[in-house]
């Protein structure tokens, strides 16, 4: 589910998330072009990606908090092995990860696991729910219009 999108990126809620709504949840920010890491971002766009996360970190936090699921620390992932596994090139994305510290399945404060989907591991998950991406979606256009945001002081 798209929750905002910017010239370069999309973010979007993950459909199979790899920690369940009620731990955090997991959100994806997403290159609209077939990039295979940041590495191979031109300068004003690495900018983007990184204004556009920290956006998104804040705004999800805030959010989720008033959903009432107490989001104690925020994870961000590069990711893309996924895609070696059927022969594909990887496109660049960015978990973002909420991290609650009454977790059952991604205890936190330990680094999120990641096993294959085969396993069954993340079976019982739950993604986001429309009241959720309305929620961050209101604090994302929010902190973009708050001075710490502005593009000037991002030199963009």
């Amino acid at each position: 589910m798209l929750i905002y999108e910017t010239k370069n990126f999309e973010v979007i809620t993950h459909p199979k998330p790899h920690v369940s709504r009620e731990e955090g949840g997991n959100i994806k920010i997403v290159s609209k072009k077939p990039i295979t890491d940041r590495t191979k971002l031109e300068s004003k766009v690495a900018i983007e990606l990184m204004k556009l996360s920290m956006i998104v970190g804040e705004a999800y936090t805030k959010a989720m908090i008033k959903r009432g699921v107490e989001i104690v620390k925020i994870n961000y992932q590069d990711m893309g092995n996924w895609a070696f596994k059927t022969g594909k090139e990887p496109v660049l994305h960015l978990h973002i990860y909420g991290r609650t510290k009454n977790a059952k399945h991604q205890i936190f404060p330990e680094a999120v696991q990641l096993p294959d989907r085969g396993t069954g591991f993340y079976d019982s998950f739950k993604p986001l729910d429309e009241g959720d991406v309305k929620i961050i979606k209101e604090e994302i256009e929010k902190l973009f219009k708050s001075d710490k945001y502005q593009d000037k002081n991002w030199r963009l």
